[in-house]
């Protein structure tokens, strides 16, 4: 069997990392990279802000094809919704993350989660899902506490019109490879 193709057309590795997530539209999405960067975060310029629905998970990438198509059958199940990004939050002290809440849209997030999780992306979490925008990650707390702080003021609404499929390069940069537009 040939080797999995990547949408630039090269061979993909026998397996690939992958996440499935809600993007942050522009301006929001830079707004907050740029507060990621401005706090020492050494992540911030590789992950694109999103709102994630499938964690990090390693895949076989002949199971590509068979994922592709749960996506697309999940997309087609649901539809557009605004989402509330507003106020921050942290999962201190069990997780040293700092975040921006979900106050709208909180509810499909968990629904397309759970869709997502599901066949053959099925898989155990380490934590329960609680859906969120990260601000800042594994940073030392007095930065923790000013990025929790900076973040009270954040506010943006949006409609979210579907999900991403992405995947983590060679070069530990996290790319969007798909995208799955919800039903009309």
């Amino acid at each position: 069997m040939p080797p999995a193709t990547a949408p630039d057309g090269g061979d993909l590795p026998e397996a690939v990392t992958i996440g499935v997530s809600i993007s942050v539209p522009e301006p929001y999405g830079t707004a907050i990279q740029d507060a990621r960067a401005g706090h020492g975060d050494p992540l911030a310029r590789s992950i694109p802000t999103h709102v994630t629905l499938l964690p990090p998970t390693e895949v076989p990438a002949a199971l590509l094809p068979t994922i592709e198509t749960h996506l697309t059958a999940v997309a087609a199940r649901h539809r557009a919704f605004r989402m509330l990004l507003q106020g921050s939050g942290t999962f201190r002290p069990v997780s040293p993350v700092v975040f921006v809440r979900v106050e709208e849209g909180a509810q499909e997030c968990r629904a397309l989660e759970a869709a997502v999780r599901s066949g053959p992306l099925a898989r155990e979490l380490a934590f329960p899902y609680h859906p969120h925008v990260t601000v800042a990650h594994g940073l030392p707390e007095a930065v923790l506490d000013q990025a929790h702080e900076s973040a009270r003021a954040f506010h943006a609404t949006f409609t979210v019109p579907g999900f991403s499929l992405s995947r983590f390069g060679p070069d530990q940069v996290w790319r969007p490879w798909h995208t799955y537009a919800f039903a009309p």
